[in-house]
């Protein structure tokens, strides 16, 4: 599960948020296998489609993460949640999404499939109301 701002993001869900205003963001990874997972990492990256197949990944100057973008995770253990927290900042308006990778360090271990299919996360920055 991925929640944005506390909200569940689900395929058509929006989460709307105000520029300068941290997002807490959540990750949460339930291993369903029968097998420990791990060490691996997990990177939050974001980016805008402009919707002609073309994404812009240059956005260090619009978004910031307030700790890392990348979270280390030792193992995660049969039927266990793991739940990773960070926060965004947008700093200009716009619609966003953002990409979630993993990272493996060791082949042999392979993570469960349904980690591979994580709900797309689109976030619109507005400006704040006044």
């Amino acid at each position: 599960d991925i929640l944005v701002d506390g909200k569940l993001c689900d395929c058509d869900i929006v989460v709307d948020c105000k520029v300068g205003d941290p997002v807490p963001l959540e990750v949460k990874l339930t291993n369903w296998s029968k097998h420990s997972v791990g060490p691996f990492a997990l990177t939050v990256t974001p980016y805008q489609d402009y919707q002609n197949g073309v994404h812009n990944y240059e956005l260090q100057d619009v978004i910031t993460f307030v700790g890392s973008n990348t979270f280390y995770i030792d193992s995660v253990k049969p039927t266990k949640d793991s739940v990773y927290f960070g926060a965004l900042l947008f700093l200009y308006t716009g619609d966003f999404y953002l990409n979630i990778k993993f990272h493996e360090d060791n082949c042999s271990r392979e993570l469960p499939l349904s980690w591979f299919c994580l709900p797309s996360v689109h976030i619109r920055a507005m400006e704040p109301v006044v």
